[in-house]
């Protein structure tokens, strides 16, 4: 147990408790972050998971919400190593055709490629680059009066009907998957209220600044982080996994970057027997099941769209993947999963040995489940690239356990902290006037609070905020 006192302990090292540490220690705290496992990042971290100098992330891959954060972009994270790729396409979606779907940079480019629905594309999204810069923070945010209430209002009338109802906006069926596969990133059926607000915010931040990925993977985010705090005087320790406050120093603030469940475990003795029930009836949403590849070659995707894209949406059709989401929110596994997949190497040599590739995709799986994915995702990588089975070299696995076993946040393989339906999107842990505060002292600041899941910190930054404002006057 510490001796020394420090002014805050952030329990955690994901984007969330990195940002929360950050935003603590500028305004001049003593600040100690404690991480359970032997290497910072959280959802952050890259490895040789099949072969010797075979680099994959292990949970995210593609940062276009990083890049976008109101937080991040405040740091210097370039001056500590932080270098972001751009591949030529955002993001691309094929059909059983062989055509694809692109989402470029340019909404005008990608407004073209979609024929008949090219006005349709930018008369919907046009108004939201227009508008993001005035309301995303009041976006990544807990719910609060927004400062431009009129775009803030404007971009509710989008985000929050279900995704289903806003695909009839479109008339083609390449519009229409583009924006299904957009919006299963909610992890949830795309009949559900808010799974739009992903869709939009994607798209939008694709528009406006990218879907990068880190030269290096994932772990070079955590990396220059973790630097830069380190550069302002805070201090960590890894290796030191918290199950009792009695193991921590002494602090006037503690920030905990976890979800309920383990916040329960740690400080529920000293939580209100209201806010104790309503942390117990938090829900978790569905898992993933991922799997990693080394290649003897690229992706011999069929559709000239997906070769040059760093993401890559396979589901077909919006009704093809509104039934597979359908099914796994049922507790039911697909024979067509949508599979969600990142091909980084094309973009970046440091990931593969020379001439060599990897690959890393996942699918939605029922919450907790054990069943194994492999053969239904390649089955369906393989239905829009025929010959990838022949250029795989070996692969790596997680089901849900294991992810959650890599990391405590993914309850039953949930990688959102949290489903994020209209019932959790703004009273995420819980219902109260700061969704942050816990009891004296004691803050949550992962993505089981608004904004929800995603790198890019906010989180974290608005739990430090509130902790400031409470105890150190700031």
């Amino acid at each position: 147990m510490y001796k020394t006192e420090f002014d805050a302990v952030v329990i955690g090292s994901g984007p969330n408790g990195l940002a929360a540490a950050i935003t603590l220690q500028q305004a001049g705290l003593s600040v100690l972050l404690l991480e359970g496992k032997s290497t910072l990042g959280g959802g952050l971290r890259t490895a040789e998971l099949t072969l010797p100098g075979f680099r994959h992330d292990i949970c995210s891959a593609i940062h276009p919400m990083a890049a976008s954060s109101p937080f991040f972009r405040t740091l210097p994270l370039d001056a500590h190593g932080l270098e972001y790729i751009h591949p030529p396409v955002a993001a691309a979606h094929p059909f059983d055709d062989g055509t694809a779907a692109v989402l470029a940079s340019s909404v005008e480019e990608t407004a073209r490629s979609l024929g008949a629905d090219e006005k349709a594309y930018l008369n919907f999204f046009k108004p939201l680059i227009d508008q993001w810069p005035r309301i995303d923070a009041d976006v990544l945010g807990p719910l609060t009066f927004p400062k431009h209430p009129i775009d803030f209002a404007l971009f509710g009338l989008k985000a929050l009907p279900p995704s289903t109802w806003l695909a009839h906006w479109f008339k083609t069926k390449q519009a229409k998957g583009l924006w299904a596969g957009m919006a299963a990133h909610s992890i949830q059926p795309l009949s559900n209220f808010t799974t739009s607000a992903i869709a939009t915010v994607l798209m939008t931040a694709a528009h406006l600044r990218g879907w990068p990925l880190p030269k290096g993977g994932s772990q070079q985010i955590a990396n220059a982080l973790v630097s830069y705090f380190v550069s302002l005087g805070g201090k960590v320790e890894t290796n030191f996994y918290v199950s009792s406050l009695a193991q921590l120093p002494s602090a006037k603030a503690v920030l905990f970057d976890i979800t309920p469940k383990q916040l329960l475990q740690i400080a529920g003795h000293r939580f209100s027997s209201i806010y104790r029930w309503q942390l117990n009836r938090y829900r978790y949403g569905m898992g993933v099941f991922k799997v990693d590849w080394a290649l003897d070659g690229p992706i011999p995707f069929t559709a000239e769209g997906c070769r040059g894209a760093g993401t890559v949406h396979i589901g077909n059709t919006l009704e093809e993947i509104a039934e597979s989401e359908r099914l796994a929110s049922k507790g039911q596994h697909p024979e067509k999963p949508f599979v969600l997949l990142a091909q980084q190497s094309l973009f970046d040599a440091t990931r593969a040995p020379a001439g060599k590739h990897t690959a890393w995709a996942y699918c939605h799986v029922p919450n907790g489940s054990e069943v194994d994915r492999t053969d239904a995702i390649e089955k369906q990588i393989e239905r829009f690239a025929p010959g990838f089975r022949d250029r795989i070299l070996a692969r790596h696995t997680m089901n849900t356990e294991q992810l959650e076993a890599h990391n405590p946040n993914y309850i039953g393989g949930d990688i959102n902290g949290g489903s994020i339906d209209l019932g959790q999107l703004f009273t995420r842990p819980a219902l109260r006037r700061s969704p942050y505060r816990t009891s004296e002292g004691l803050y949550i600041c992962s993505s089981s609070t608004p904004p929800g899941g995603g790198v890019h910190g906010m989180c974290g930054y608005h739990a430090a905020r509130q902790a400031l404002k409470d105890l150190f006057n700031q």
